[in-house]
């Protein structure tokens, strides 16, 4: 790659903490900072973001040191409590996270939340003008960001612009809800590709852009991309899923101290079948429907009775927010009426965890489950379905996946699909997967795992550049 990258999120890939009294920075972890680094280093690139903590931290000398130990520098967009609680747990979370989830009722419109969205979206696009220039490639990332691409092309016309967005993206019929609806699709449209998790999201996009928006023609359609005219130059839009290292994840699962861990695991639940849950604490996670359908998955076949559990690992997240709150209520309420009607001598059918898992945990939770129970009201991707496959490295267990999830798109063939809002036929499934024979898992967990090896994080990453380095600023493919 001959241009130099920068990075945009809401949040810079580390974290900052003090611990006894000594502030420390330590890197981030998931996929998109393990694929990025790298790439990162080599072009000496700059990551862009909200460092995640308050004024009292010595931010510039912790990221100071940390860009000379890891080659890309890192620069801090600093945030004061408002603005995080307007830009960020308001209009971002209480308006376009349930309303891209398609879920209305949980949304909050509020215009002095989006009038300081705006705000820190432009102080974002003033950091990143500052630090790049029209030979680099400026690549802003998720919903929280948007606008920032109109700002970044208000001062500099010729930066060459790419946005991805990690969660879904609504039909016209939903975003039109939104009160500001039209100046959040010119924000995308100051972009010169902007990226998004599946075709449906896609399509989505375009059909807003071209109906909500004002002066967007579709100049032509291809298999994995439409290219639009806007504003005297084009827009490229394509679908690229994105996924996790798989070869990092089946090369610590087969870590010995996994192993161990996940003999532990198994031998505490006593060798009964396990089905696995891991969310964080979110509606959009499906988590009370997925309680009800294993409670009728006991009504209705008695003979799983004591020898199969539900182990649901819900990692704690917005824990002020009212709505999590009471979600969080709703859990505990639920997992005690199931357990009070079929709990019996020696056995517990649901196990309920509200806390963080260590990786090595989290790794042998994946390892041991016989089964992973993935039903996601809505989701742009889910990686929880791919971790699970890429750590079952002896071919083993059953992936039940909500067709709403972005992952259903690319595993749904050898996964079973279901609506997690018909609580009888995602009971059926648990049943149909607690009967499946060994050979049947293997085949299709095999199938499953090859797929996530050829489409790897690094896949996505290759792909998404390359479809970026054929754009020229208003120039042809």
């Amino acid at each position: 790659m001959k241009r130099r990258l920068v990075v945009v999120s809401n949040r810079l890939p580390v974290a900052i903490s003090r611990t006894g009294g000594k502030w420390r920075i330590q890197p981030g972890t998931g996929g998109l900072v393990t694929a990025l680094e790298p790439l990162m280093n080599a072009n000496h690139g700059i990551w862009i973001g909200w460092p995640g903590c308050g004024p009292e931290a010595p931010v510039d000398e912790l990221i100071e040191g940390f860009s000379a130990e890891h080659g890309y520098e890192l620069k801090a967009v600093p945030l004061d409590e408002q603005e995080v609680e307007k830009y960020y747990r308001g209009f971002s979370n209480e308006a376009l996270w349930p309303l891209f989830h398609d879920l209305l009722g949980h949304c909050i419109f509020n215009l002095d939340h989006f009038r300081s969205y705006d705000a820190v979206n432009r102080r974002f696009a003033e950091i990143a003008a500052e630090y790049s220039t029209s030979k680099d490639i400026l690549w802003i990332h998720d919903y929280q960001l948007i606008l920032t691409g109109r700002h970044i092309r208000q001062l500099h016309p010729s930066h060459m612009l790419a946005f991805f967005l990690h969660i879904p993206f609504p039909p016209p019929d939903l975003l039109r809800r939104l009160p500001w609806c039209e100046q959040l699709i010119e924000g995308l449209l100051a972009y010169d590709l902007a990226g998004f998790q599946t075709l449906r999201d896609h399509r989505n996009f375009v059909h807003c852009a071209t109906t909500l928006g004002r002066g967007v023609e579709v100049r032509s359609r291809h298999r994995h991309h439409t290219i639009l005219g806007y504003d005297g130059h084009t827009i490229k839009v394509g679908h690229y899923p994105i996924s996790i290292d798989s070869a990092d994840f089946a090369a610590r699962a087969s870590s010995d101290e996994v192993a161990d861990a996940a003999w532990y695991l198994h031998e505490n639940y006593q060798h009964r079948q396990l089905i696995l849950g891991v969310d964080r604490l979110d509606y959009t996670k499906g988590i009370p429907e997925r309680f009800l359908a294993f409670e009728r998955a006991l009504e209705k076949y008695p003979e799983m009775h004591e020898k199969i559990s539900l182990v649901q690992v819900v990692v704690p997240s917005r824990t002020m927010v009212p709505d999590y709150v009471d979600l969080k209520g709703k859990l505990e309420q639920l997992a005690g009426r199931i357990n009070g009607r079929f709990s019996q001598h020696g056995w517990v059918p649901l196990h309920y965890h509200y806390r963080n898992l260590d990786p090595v945990q989290l790794l042998a939770h994946y390892r041991t489950a016989e089964i992973a129970l993935v039903t996601p009201l809505r989701d742009g991707m889910n990686l929880v379905a791919k971790e699970y496959c890429a750590s079952s490295v002896d071919n083993q267990g059953v992936l039940i996946l909500s067709k709403f999830a972005g992952a259903a798109d690319q595993l749904g063939k050898h996964a079973l699909l279901v609506n997690p809002y018909d609580i009888e036929k995602t009971a059926d499934a648990i049943h149909q997967a607690f009967c499946m024979p060994k050979a049947e898992q293997k085949r299709r967990m095999a199938l499953l795992r090859a797929q996530i090896r050829r489409n790897d994080v690094h896949h996505w990453l290759d792909n998404f550049l390359q479809e970026f380095g054929s754009r020229r600023r208003g120039g042809a493919l």
